[in-house]
């Protein structure tokens, strides 16, 4: 199979439609999963993913988009940031490692000083610094310089396993208390493990709580809840932003799956392939292909509906084959995303569904 990688680069624009719509449009090589603009935050994350290739053909275009478009001197948003193109990670699906998402990122970074002049900083696995100590100037850049680019600044790359973006809404909570709580919360000041986390003013006189939790494994947004309450924090509305591996979701993460998001971008293609073959039987099989993406897209955040993604994720596999349309991409995205999709699923839910998960596990090998 391929290696196959997911980037979630995060753009200094949240507020102009059409500068957000010509990033997004740089996806055309990757497959785009999910744009979640934040005016406030007056910041764009998008989710693409794909080989190692096309990932960074579609980045660099977009970061000379943002290069183009976005001018650092005239931005305002409750967010920091240090460039145009801010923050673009790389990160290892299914058996690709972190090892080589950084050789990815290396190489990325090179094109983008080299064929755009924005400068570069490295981070992330094996790089020995954090994008805390790029924000606060302690390290300098790895690539150009000493100067920032004047209106595009610097892009940070690096490789990182999967996080989860997880925002809470405070109430009855003033920014000085909020940015206490976000200190004591964070794994720095002693808190969560995998936490770090920030306070926002958000208009309507809102206060956010905003984490990056980069250690799903130990601390999940449903972890991150629990503490909250045990302290006795009034919470409100929680976002997830982005997209969130199944494994970690709770029900804020409803319909903003990782795995589902992937495995309705490969079977839309291969509708599309389908399709061409032209016979009525094709077409039948293509409009349910097409059917089976849009519900994928839209996957819950529920143990039932998860272990049915997974099912039908790794059927599709098997019904292309027959179909005697062959797309490696396309095969290798459907299995890591039913793979994450089984990875979610509870003892306790796969207890209940014994039959249909030892048949599912069978097919996934």
């Amino acid at each position: 199979m391929i290696e196959l990688f997911e980037s979630v680069p995060n753009f200094s624009e949240g507020r102009r439609d059409d500068v957000i719509a010509d990033l997004a449009a740089l996806a055309a090589p990757a497959h785009l999963l999910d744009v979640d603009a934040d005016p406030d935050h007056n910041r764009v994350v998008i989710t693409l993913a794909g080989s190692a290739g096309d990932l960074s053909e579609a980045l660099l275009g977009a970061i000379l988009v943002a290069r183009k478009r976005i001018d650092l001197r005239a931005h305002h948003g409750v967010h920091p940031r240090i460039g145009a193109a801010d923050v673009v990670p790389i990160v290892p699906l299914g058996d690709a490692s972190l090892d080589r998402a950084r050789e990815v990122a290396h190489e990325l970074g090179e094109q983008v000083w080299t064929e755009l002049r924005v400068p570069v900083y490295f981070y992330g696995h094996g790089e020995g610094r954090t994008l805390a100590d790029i924000r606060a100037g302690r390290v300098p850049l790895s690539l150009g310089g000493p100067a920032l680019h004047p209106t595009a600044g610097a892009v940070s790359i690096g490789a990182r396993p999967p996080l989860v973006a997880f925002n809470v809404i405070l109430y009855d909570t003033d920014l000085v208390a909020a940015r206490a709580l976000a200190r004591s919360i964070r794994e720095s000041g002693a808190g969560l493990r995998g936490v770090q986390a920030l306070a926002f003013p958000l208009s309507g006189e809102r206060v956010q709580l905003s984490m990056n939790l980069f250690r799903v494994d130990v601390t999940s947004p449903a972890d991150v809840i629990a503490e909250l309450e045990r302290r006795g924090v009034a919470m409100g509305a929680e976002q997830v932003v982005g997209l969130c591996p199944a494994a970690a979701a709770t029900a804020a993460a409803s319909g903003r799956l990782l795995e589902g998001r992937l495995a309705a971008a490969a079977a839309r293609p291969a509708a599309r392939q389908v399709r061409l073959r032209g016979r009525e039987e094709h077409n039948a099989l293509a409009d349910r292909l097409q059917k089976e993406a849009d519900g994928l897209y839209r996957l819950a955040a529920d143990q039932d509906e998860m272990l049915a993604g997974a099912e039908r994720a790794a059927a599709i596999v098997r019904v292309l084959a027959a179909a005697g349309v062959t797309d490696e991409e396309v095969d290798t995205i459907l299995l890591v995303a039913a793979r994450g999709l089984r990875k979610a699923i509870t003892p306790a839910t796969a207890a209940v569904y014994k039959a249909r998960v030892d048949a599912l596990d069978a097919r996934l090998g």
